[in-house]
């Protein structure tokens, strides 16, 4: 069990800080960092070891920023040799891909069927990160919808739209069942996806008044 910080931790935080630089959540002017941030947070409060908490503050690395000349083979090296291949595994195994096996290009659609497929291969680290990535990412999204009056602003940041993005949270969160995954933090992500589906559902209701 981690006690929230390390030295460890603190250099995960500094190289994310790095990597993610000028980089903002979308549709906001919040520095990226707050959500892998928050995600070790999340971690560390269902009282994950070191590791996971690491992988947590890493995950987006290695898809986000392969930019300022760096390569995925760059940052993926980067990662093992400061933070052990165990961390880069985790990493990589909730990284959504652009390219299968073979080398072929993966729609949008695809990565996400990639990304749930993967999720039976991963090892229980990189279902916690997962999973915390998307209590963090669902919560956000529930908290600006209750903010703004105008939730079209909200759902205009997800290519997949209003729909798309709820049925998203629940896929995720039956895949992890699916696979065997039953941890604390799975009554969290099916209470928040279950909140976004209520949103929805009240929502409908609303415009048809």
């Amino acid at each position: 069990m981690s006690t929230g910080y390390s030295d460890r931790i603190n250099h995960a935080l500094a190289f994310a800080a790095k990597h993610h630089d000028q980089q903002v959540r979308k549709g906001t002017r919040l520095p990226y960092l707050t959500h892998p941030a928050n995600v070790a947070i999340i971690l560390t409060r269902y009282g994950q070891d070191e590791e996971t908490i690491v992988a947590g503050i890493l995950h987006d690395v290695i898809e986000d920023c392969m930019r300022d000349g760096y390569t995925r083979e760059m940052l993926e090296s980067r990662v093992a040799d400061k933070f052990g291949h165990e961390v880069l595994a985790t990493v990589l195994a909730v990284t959504n891909r652009k390219l299968d096996d073979d080398g072929i290009e993966l729609s949008s659609d695809e990565r996400k069927e990639d990304y749930l497929t993967r999720l039976a291969q991963a090892n229980d680290r990189a279902r916690w990160v997962c999973a915390a990535d998307k209590v963090h990412n669902a919560s956000t999204i529930l908290a600006d919808l209750k903010r703004t009056d105008y939730p079209e602003t909200v759902w205009g940041r997800f290519t997949i739209g209003r729909e798309g993005t709820i049925r998203w949270y629940r896929r995720v969160c039956e895949r992890l069942r699916e696979v065997g995954f039953d941890a604390p933090i799975m009554r969290e992500l099916d209470n928040v996806a279950h909140a976004l589906e209520l949103w929805e559902r009240n929502n409908q209701v609303d415009a048809s008044v």
